[in-house]
């Protein structure tokens, strides 16, 4: 039962994580800011703690010996795609993410907890 609860976690990720939800207007051609994301803009802020705090839990979890390097590994890849998607949604929106942006990384980091949460702690041990 949990490992079917895992495979179906990781196919939502990773469903999630290719599905199209970067849309460029042609009135906002790229990011007009010249480079400089707007790093304080609170969506953005929020995303950007969560992939952090996840970072964070992932070592801990390693430190203790709840999580081999491998499972480390591929939550951390988990963590960086969620962050690349985030880059290019920033990117496309002249500094910021959009309101169903942060939905989609937020749902994406959810699926992502879970499965840090599963492997460091899988159930009857």
């Amino acid at each position: 039962m949990l490992a079917k609860m895992k495979e179906i976690g990781i196919a939502v990720l990773v469903v999630s994580l290719l599905a199209p939800v970067t849309m460029v207007r042609a009135e906002n051609p790229g990011n007009p800011t010249g480079g400089q994301f707007a790093k304080k803009h609170p969506r953005r802020n929020q995303v950007n703690k969560r992939v952090k705090n996840q970072r964070k839990r992932i070592n801990n979890d390693v430190k203790n010996g709840s999580l081999t390097q491998a499972q480390a590994s591929q939550l951390k890849a988990n963590d960086a795609a969620i962050k690349q998607q985030e880059h290019a949604d920033v990117k496309a929106n002249g500094g910021y993410i959009t309101k169903p942006e942060q939905k989609q990384l937020n749902q994406e980091e959810n699926a992502n907890s879970a499965l840090i949460h599963d492997e460091a702690h899988p159930a009857g041990q």
